[in-house]
């Protein structure tokens, strides 16, 4: 493995059939609220095992236990400058693909604690509004999307 960090990673939106999605607070950055993130190990991981392991790593959900989704929805956004060292010299983009997990709202959350701090479960769009991350509260409001062309 690299020791700089791939510049593509996965976003997982995690929620229920009542549209509650769960926020994880980040521990390097508490305040800051987001869904399920991870870059891949190797550039030969499938993106949906990058997902299946982060869910895993942040959380303690099997997501293979429950249905992933490849929402089909990539974003290219500015790492941010903090950040910015985790990475090879001169990169400052990475690109993020979103997916979606479908649980039962009672399942038991296990945080990595050394990630994250808490985490809540909220109604969809109060959830987004609380993402510090502008494509993870965009992705969050696509769920009644995901959920209605999923169900075609």
């Amino acid at each position: 493995m690299s020791e700089f960090k791939i510049p593509v990673s996965v976003l997982v939106v995690i929620y229920t059939t009542d549209l509650e999605v769960l926020l994880i607070e980040r521990a390097d950055r508490p305040g800051f609220w987001q869904s399920v993130t991870g870059s891949q190990d190797s550039l030969d991981e499938p993106l949906s095992a990058t997902a299946a392991r982060e869910v895993l790593e942040e959380t303690g959900i099997d997501a293979n236990a429950y249905t992933l989704s490849d929402w089909q929805l990539s974003n290219i956004y500015e790492i941010y400058p903090v950040w910015r060292h985790r990475y090879a010299p001169g990169v400052t983009q990475n690109t993020e693909h979103v997916f979606g997990l479908c649980v039962p709202r009672n399942i038991p959350v296990q945080l990595a604690p050394r990630e994250h701090l808490r985490y809540q479960w909220l109604p969809y769009r109060e959830a987004a509004d609380c993402c510090f991350s502008a494509s993870n509260a965009e992705a969050i409001l696509q769920l009644p999307a995901m959920l209605a062309f999923a169900h075609q």
